[in-house]
């Protein structure tokens, strides 16, 4: 009776339970936001939020036009958006009806969509795996997807206002949009002659279409399911071949939800030129086409092909792509060119790409570090669906299984992709879960009730001793207990069923640990307090750009005179531009930072004239600078300068051994002179003024060859005084036995090994408030210079000049002269700044001083 209560009462049960699942996902990811929410709006979290919200501002104040190029960031170039509005306008639709118009209250609204879009996930996923197995695999898969861990849970928290939650989103929904459309077009109602049975199967696999386009409409990623769908399609028409079935029914599908596609997207429009899978171009319309033409020449091939031997079907197959390949590359080279890049990059990797943390790699370490016990349930679930599938195939599970293959692969190329695989590793998870318990539950009644179920008595109670053979022969064997023995339990399929849910119960119990302590860090990836300072004070107290910020302009924008850029490392291209309104010339999509002229190649500069070409062609006034590029981050600084030599040039690699006589080592990676003359290291070490050595360290190596390891070791360090550490160098490598060297080197930021030249073309205009624990007192967090023609005094000699910060710090500018005259930054009359000079500039070891107005810095004038 209790049974059939619970069936009559299932599907409430299950809402009910899709509701607390869907609470308990959102509840996770607003935590903080208590915490988060300030006076000036949310602390966002990364980089990219900042972005999406000067986009939502923009939008709001154009609405419903949305930009597709940006002047307000990449300066003098601007920014082609190649990303989908389809995240923004969700936003934006939602702020303006919630009447938030100014930026706190836009931020706020925004920062609720993604935990939002994480709770709608759980009904998606219960379909998914309804699909899969039945209603109790569908529940797994939901509970699990609302407390999975790692990337996908930090980009869907309250405040990460980025579009990757809606990437997931959308694209699952596709796939189960897919699945139940490919169910109506496999049942067997369906006939392609006759037109009544096309209703049903045509609509869904519209919805099919509808839902790629709104995984499209938010990125241009979602082709990538457009390659999911043809590789399912190729299997499944070899499967279907072999079986001696015909694949009209894929014809129909792919037909229908890829035209829609296709009709989508002349809807949408073409805003971007050429050929490209990565943006909006007419290459997803050709993309489209290809997969509705190859599904009909499989088909047609098929028929072709029926009745003749197996083996001829997958073997036209190749030989087709082959010569098509081929001809496609004879004919049209470029387009060939296009296809086997846009492969080659979403699969591949450089070496810059390891300086971009969503770029790299996935390792094992990071994968058991997200997914743990989820990575050998993952697994349970690839062998329970390839088992599922051994004599009868099951088109729906063969898709997951190929959708579940291309996006691990993807994110063992790229760990970005970790967030659309927590949805394959939910669901595979509860596919082995349902699986185990599904094939070990009649062993459990069984123990249940070999365990509950009462012995029958014997007639005197249980006390009679077992009766004689029947005849009374000595030796008889006694009856065997089969009934008994019928309905002993499998005790290892029990066994499994308990290894499998506690593993289970393992994996959900750490996620949701792991999600709560990662959501309850609530300035986890939120910007520094220093940089918005910073930041704040830069919008307040910089000339205005020109360029209205909330235009929509084309990418045939003219920046106007007054226009300039500021350089900073592109991961803060997006605050410069949110915060302070101003234009970065790099940014975290990667613009303006690699070649000649890029950031990396300006900061790295080992010369202020290499610098300066690349400020004036850049049209550079302002310069950021924070402690992360001078230390942290100047290794990904000197791998996109230059990705052969990478950070060796300026901290040379050695083993040092742990104890004298040790055959233990310890890596260690010294700074050496090059590394104090980038311009990183001059303004954000010395302020850009000129620095002497003091303390080194002298130190002797061997070649790692001639050392047996890895890199060179060093076999004898003392410190010393830079002069006397230049000698002793010298000394040694005239006379150094062979795989033998001395160098100097140093391991404190603001100790040259040698003399550092001050820059004569910047100026400190402002700090950030506090110190750094660890580092002296001139080394702040964030730094502002001023780029500036300077004023140019004849002299010999050493000129220098007191100033004080505007955090109260004092230092002398110290420069020496060129050529007869200095080029000087800093006025000492007129200056409107925060940073100033206390007092003329002198020549020392003279009396000759001189005062130089604002004016002249600004103009470049002689003083005289």
């Amino acid at each position: 009776m209790a049974r059939a209560e619970l069936t009559k009462y299932r599907t409430y049960i299950i809402i009910a339970l899709l509701i607390i699942f869907s609470v308990f996902a959102l509840w996770i990811r607003v935590i903080a936001a208590d915490q988060m929410i300030t006076a000036a709006g949310v602390d966002l979290l990364g980089n990219d939020p900042w972005y999406n919200l000067r986009q939502v501002e923009q939008t709001i104040a154009n609405y419903p036009g949305y930009a597709w190029f940006d002047a307000m960031t990449h300066f003098p170039h601007g920014e082609t958006v190649y990303w989908g509005p389809l995240f923004i306008y969700i936003i934006s639709t939602l702020s303006i009806l919630a009447g938030a118009s100014a930026r706190p209250d836009i931020m706020v609204v925004a920062s609720w969509v993604p935990p939002l879009m994480a709770a709608a996930m759980v009904p998606v996923m219960y379909g998914l795996g309804a699909k899969m197995a039945d209603w109790k695999t569908g529940l797994l898969s939901a509970g699990l997807i609302a407390v999975v861990s790692g990337q996908y849970v930090y980009r869907s928290l309250f405040g990460f206002v980025d579009h990757h939650i809606a990437e997931v989103l959308f694209a699952t929904l596709f796939v189960l949009a897919y699945i139940v459309a490919l169910g109506a077009v496999r049942s067997p109602e369906f006939d392609i002659r006759k037109f009544e049975t096309l209703k049903k199967p045509a609509l869904l696999a519209a919805f099919a279409g509808i839902a790629y386009l709104l995984g499209l409409y938010t990125m241009p990623t979602m082709v990538l399911f457009a390659l999911i769908v043809g590789l399912f399609t190729l299997v499944q028409f070899i499967w279907d071949y072999y079986r001696g079935r015909t694949g009209e029914y894929l014809a129909f599908l792919n037909l229908v939800v890829f035209g829609v596609a296709i009709l989508g997207m002349f809807v949408f429009g073409m805003p971007h030129p050429g050929f490209s899978l990565s943006q909006y171009s007419m290459m997803h319309v050709i993309a489209y086409l290809l997969v509705i033409v190859g599904t009909f020449l499989l088909y047609g091939l098929a028929a072709y092909l029926q009745g003749k031997q197996k083996f001829l079907y997958p073997l036209s197959i190749v030989g087709i792509a082959v010569v098509g390949l081929l001809a496609v590359f004879a004919a049209a080279p470029d387009f060939f060119n296009i296809i086997m890049g846009s492969i080659g990059a979403f699969f591949g990797s450089q070496a810059i790409t390891t300086t971009v943390q969503e770029a790299r790699a996935w390792s094992f370490d990071d994968a058991w570090r997200t997914f743990h016990w989820g990575l050998l349930l993952m697994v349970g679930g690839f062998a329970a669906l390839l088992y599922r599938n051994r004599r009868e195939e099951h088109p729906a599970q063969v898709f997951v299984l190929i959708w579940s293959v291309i996006i691990l692969y993807s994110t063992i190329a790229h760990i970005r992709y970790e967030y659309y695989l927590a949805a394959n590793i939910a669901l595979l998870s509860a596919i082995f879960i349902g699986f185990v318990v599904d094939a070990g539950w009649p062993e459990i009644r069984r123990l249940v009730g070999a365990r509950t179920e009462p012995s029958p008595p014997a007639p005197d109670g249980g006390n009679t001793p077992a009766e004689p053979s029947k005849k009374g022969q000595k030796g008889a064997k006694p009856q065997k207990p089969k009934a008994a023995a019928k309905h002993q339990p499998d005790y290892l399929k029990v066994g499994a069923v308990a290894v499998v849910v506690a593993v289970g119960l393992l994996f959900a119990a750490s996620s949701t640990m792991s999600d709560i302590a990662l959501s309850s860090s609530a300035h986890y990836g939120s910007m520094n307090s220093q940089w918005q300072e910073s930041l704040a004070w830069f919008g307040e107290n910089t000339p205005e750009t020109g360029v209205d910020y909330y235009a929509i302009d084309t990418n045939s924008y003219t920046y106007p005179e007054e226009a300039y850029g500021v350089i900073s490392w592109w991961d803060y291209g997006h605050w410069i531009t949110f915060i302070s309104k101003r234009i970065p010339t790099a940014n975290p999509f990667q613009r303006g930072v690699a070649g000649q002229y890029g950031a990396a190649a300006y900061f790295t500069a080992t010369s202020e004239e290499t610098a300066n070409e690349i400020s004036d062609l850049l049209g550079v006034r302002y310069v950021i600078t924070d402690i992360e590029m001078d230390t942290g981050k100047f290794w990904a600084m000197a791998t996109w300068a230059n990705a052969t030599a990478g950070v060796t040039p300026f901290q040379p690699q050695f083993l040092m051994p742990s104890a004298p006589g040790s055959t233990s080592y310890t890596a260690v990676a010294p700074f050496n002179q090059n590394y104090y003359e980038t311009m990183v290291s001059r303004l954000h070490n010395f302020d850009g003024s000129m620095a002497e050595p003091s303390s080194v360290f002298y130190v002797e190596y061997r070649d790692a060859g001639l050392a047996g390891t890895s890199l060179p070791v060093i076999t004898s360090s003392q410190m010393m005084d830079a002069s006397a550490a230049s000698a002793a160098v010298e000394a040694f490598n005239k006379n150094a036995p062979a795989g033998s060297h001395a160098t100097v080197v140093s391991t404190t930021i603001n100790a040259p090994t040698g003399r550092v030249s001050a820059l004569q073309h910047y100026r400190l205009v402002h700090e950030s408030p506090l110190g750094l624990s660890g580092y002296p007192a001139g080394i702040k967090y964030v730094k502002i210079f001023e780029y500036v023609p300077g004023a140019t005094i004849a002299g010999e000699g050493t000129i220098e000049v007191p100033i004080v910060t505007n955090t109260g710090r004092t230092f002398t500018y110290r420069q020496e002269s060129v050529n007869g005259t200095f080029v000087v930054p800093y006025a000492t009359t007129g200056g409107q700044g925060e940073v100033k000079a206390t007092g003329p500039y002198r020549i020392a070891g003279t009396t000759l001083t001189f005062d130089v107005t604002e004016d002249a810095i600004l103009q470049g004038s002689s003083i005289n």
